[in-house]
């Protein structure tokens, strides 16, 4: 978000507006800390995060076009669930519905991603904030 408030202020603003207006819509029901936007680690709160407000738009998609307004710059979360990408046990495919709204079972399977694990784990590394959050939290910090 640092380049988006240097090189495009207003975008950036807008952003930040509506992950504020993200966090008082959801913020009740998020299972973390609310102040800090940490998830938390009980296995409660791990179990409430599965169902947590699966359906409610990303704060960075643009609202009259449905793009997402800080692609270019977007979070690991997006990077490596928009693509269908084994989770779990990898029995199941996990992906962005946003991303394949109408497309069938087979057409999403078509386009299985696999994340290479040691890649994934470098740039983990660098980043800075290592709590685990949402993009809404993540967005104002």
């Amino acid at each position: 978000m640092d380049l988006m408030r240097a090189s495009n202020p207003d975008l950036a603003k807008r952003i930040e507006g509506r992950a504020r207006a993200w966090i008082a819509e959801h913020g009740a029901k998020f299972p973390g800390d609310v102040k800090t936007g940490v998830l938390g680690d009980s296995k409660v709160d791990e179990e409430n995060f599965e169902d947590f407000d699966n359906e409610a738009a990303c704060p960075l998609l643009d609202p009259d076009s449905g793009k997402c307004d800080l692609y270019a710059w977007r979070p690991m979360t997006c990077r490596v669930f928009g693509p269908p990408v084994r989770m779990g046990d990898g029995a199941e495919l996990g992906h962005c519905e946003l991303c394949f709204t109408g497309a069938s079972k087979d057409k999403v399977t078509a386009c299985e991603m696999t994340v290479p694990t040691d890649l994934e784990a470098e740039l983990l590394e660098e980043i800075p904030l290592k709590e685990k959050t949402v993009v809404a939290f993540a967005l104002l910090e």
